[in-house]
């Protein structure tokens, strides 16, 4: 994909919520801590914290829920990540937010098309 002549790519930022809906917890779920997901940054806002176990279950569709997929893939349309502990009430929900245009040359490991790394360009 092209954008203003470059080549790249556009990702969401994504918003990922506990949420209990009445639900009892067994792992540290705290209603209403999020965190980020800005391209391949996890972003924590002090002091929430997540449970490791439990994002071990949502880390594998974060990437697939960045991606412009179809309106009707189950990944445009399902939102919430159950606990892997089958006997926790505690969920996530990954919320989409705003897309960024990534450039594949700030981007790639390749040598002969790198250009500055996105994260090292001003304002980021």
């Amino acid at each position: 994909m092209e954008k203003d002549g470059e080549r790249g790519f556009w990702l969401h930022d994504l918003r990922v919520e506990t949420v209990l809906d009445g639900r009892t917890p067994v792992c540290r779920h705290v209603e209403g801590e999020a965190f980020r997901v800005i391209g391949e940054n996890l972003v924590f806002d002090h002091p929430h914290k997540v449970s490791m176990y439990a994002l071990a279950a949502v880390l594998p569709l974060l990437p697939a829920k960045q991606r412009p997929t179809d309106e009707d893939d189950w990944i445009s349309t399902d939102a919430e990540v159950a606990c892997p502990d089958p006997h926790c009430g505690g969920r996530f929900r990954i919320i989409r937010e705003g897309k960024r245009w990534y450039a594949h040359a700030a981007t790639t490991g390749l040598p002969d098309q790198r250009s500055t790394p996105y994260w090292q360009e001003p304002g980021q």
